[in-house]
């Protein structure tokens, strides 16, 4: 036979195989599944995450106190092998702030420095204001119209990963025009006057200037005001400001497999969030939704082949020292990582997966997260779509190990997230149920099929 017409029949082997191995599941799937949709026990650890403890930069006292909570609650879940492993994080303090509109009208501004941003002077800066949608536009004004100017980017939203690049590049761009300050338009498609922050990311050698969002209202009445030949003058002032380097820590539990202990399942999310609202979507959600779908296997007594592994990551919001703490501690251990499902898109209700895998990543692994996800139909999150991976498991995607990314519909995921919405009474109850399950079904089998 040829090998043009052996490898399709090869592929076609390995699908039946995968498949009739998951369907020997279906009756351990509902069990998880029913019992996940009938629990509030995680519910009740989000709610206390958010309410008692809440919000949780790096560096903080409150994310001290979170990570030293989630080991006591994977204890407590009856969890193996809980530590928790030391990672440097930066520490960024906020401050003060504010920024007003001085001409053609006195008015506040509804605004939140963007995290890592240098602060301003003391006792703020006070400049005209030019607006761009794009950064074509920027680069046509040139220097000469944008030197000593606060720049505002007032880019429409399109997409996340295509609109955050005015978050994330625009402090610098700017800067090396010669703008003293950045306003940016919140990275949402929609909100009510509620300012957005999120990291950005200086670059080079141009100097570093202060940036801050600004609601989406805000940068849209300011941009008009420019279109109708207004001069806009701006007083921003932010205290923002880097501390030294703070001792954080990745926190972690197990249960131990029965035939494969050294190969692990990693099911997670990130414990820090943003110094705003309670950090409920991002990422408190998917950090308790992991512990619970361990939990549950735990008590419905199932004990897979492979060992399955619950890991709250830190600092994913303004370093990713977390994640590449976690990858170093591994070591060559990382070649023992079986799949990795981190879950930071929000509590809404679940549609499937994103999978990414290198290509040195075997074939029929994503066969069998195909077939496995055909177990989570009833409720309706059996897709399994390409996509890139979460930013707690790139480490590990860059050392070979096949990632998913939990997805939901999100619906309001960049309504709520980096703002002072992000609060726990946003959480949908069965939604948030419905990603535990997602998270049971897909982790246990991966860990237990043959």
């Amino acid at each position: 036979m040829s090998l043009r017409l052996a490898l399709p029949l090869l592929l076609a082997v390995t699908l039946n195989a995968a498949q009739n191995g998951a369907a020997a599941y279906s009756g351990t799937a509902d069990r998880l599944i029913d019992a996940a949709l009938k629990d509030d026990t995680s519910l009740a650890r989000l709610e206390y995450l958010c309410y008692r403890i809440g919000n949780r930069l790096s560096g903080s006292k409150t994310l001290d106190i979170a990570i030293a909570w989630s080991a006591a609650e994977m204890k407590r879940a009856g969890l193996e092998n809980v530590r928790t492993i030391p990672v440097k994080v930066p520490h960024w303090v906020r401050g003060n702030e504010s920024a007003r509109m001085l001409e053609p009208l006195q008015k506040p501004l509804f605004m939140l420095g963007l995290g890592n941003s240098v602060g301003t002077p003391a006792g703020g800066l006070t400049a005209d204001v030019v607006a761009v949608s794009t950064f074509d536009e920027l680069e046509r004004l040139g220097s000469a119209r944008v030197r000593g100017k606060i720049v505002l980017f007032d880019a429409p939203f399109v997409s996340y990963d295509q609109t955050v690049a005015y978050r994330t590049q625009g402090p610098s761009r700017a800067a090396h025009l010669g703008a003293i300050a950045v306003l940016v338009r919140s990275i949402t498609p929609r909100s009510l006057r509620d300012p957005h922050t999120g990291a950005l990311a200086y670059a080079g050698n141009d100097q570093k200037i202060p940036a801050a969002a600004v609601s989406v209202e805000d940068a849209i009445w300011i941009h008009r005001l420019l279109q109708s030949g207004q001069n806009v003058r701006v007083h921003l002032a932010m205290e923002a400001h880097f501390e030294s380097d703070a001792m954080s820590a990745d926190v972690m539990g197990e249960i131990v497999g029965r035939e494969r202990p050294d190969e692990v399942v990693v099911l997670g999310g990130h414990s820090d969030s943003w110094d705003v609202g309670q950090g409920a979507f991002d990422d408190g959600s998917g950090i308790m939704a992991a512990l619970e779908a361990v939990a549950l296997i735990k008590k419905l007594g199932l004990q897979p082949r492979r060992t399955i592994r619950v890991v709250f990551w830190t600092s994913e919001e303004n370093s990713g020292n977390g994640g590449i703490a976690y990858r170093e501690w591994l070591g060559d251990k990382v070649r023992n990582t079986y799949a990795a499902i981190e879950m930071d898109g929000g509590p809404e209700k679940p549609i499937g997966f994103d999978f990414s895998a290198t290509p040195a990543v075997p074939k029929d692994i994503r066969a069998r997260t195909e077939t496995i996800a055909a177990l989570l139909k009833r409720i309706g999150a059996d897709k399994i779509q390409n996509g890139e991976s979460e930013a707690d498991v790139e480490p590990l995607f860059n050392a070979g190990v096949p990632v998913l990314g939990l997805r939901t519909v999100m619906a309001h995921y960049f309504d709520y997230h980096h703002t002072q919405a992000d609060t726990f009474d946003k959480i949908d109850p069965d939604d948030f149920r419905r990603c535990v399950a997602t998270f049971a079904v897909m982790g246990y089998v991966l860990a237990d099929m043959p």
